[in-house]
């Protein structure tokens, strides 16, 4: 293998790795990892300040950044296509 296929495969792996970066950061898997990961602390952190309703209250930012991850990636679109 001369230079340049070596360079072209180094390129080709790189460009793999980084799409599947990209393909986890807007993947339900991540998304709902974050969003058991948050509840399970706010749950534990509410329980510990002796909140009257930590499991329904934890439910709130949980359901705020889900529904964020919806709403962003809509307006992104939006945005892209009217600055493109």
């Amino acid at each position: 293998m001369n230079d340049l296929e070596k360079r072209i495969a180094a390129i080709e792996s790189r460009n793999s790795k980084v799409e599947l970066e990209k393909a986890w950061e807007v993947s339900w898997t991540r998304r709902l990892s974050i969003a058991l990961l948050t509840y399970a602390v706010i749950v534990i952190y509410l329980s510990v300040i002796h909140n009257n309703a930590p499991f329904i209250n934890a439910a709130v930012p949980v359901v705020g950044f889900l529904l964020s991850t919806l709403l962003l990636r809509r307006i992104r679109d939006y945005w892209q296509r009217q600055n493109s």
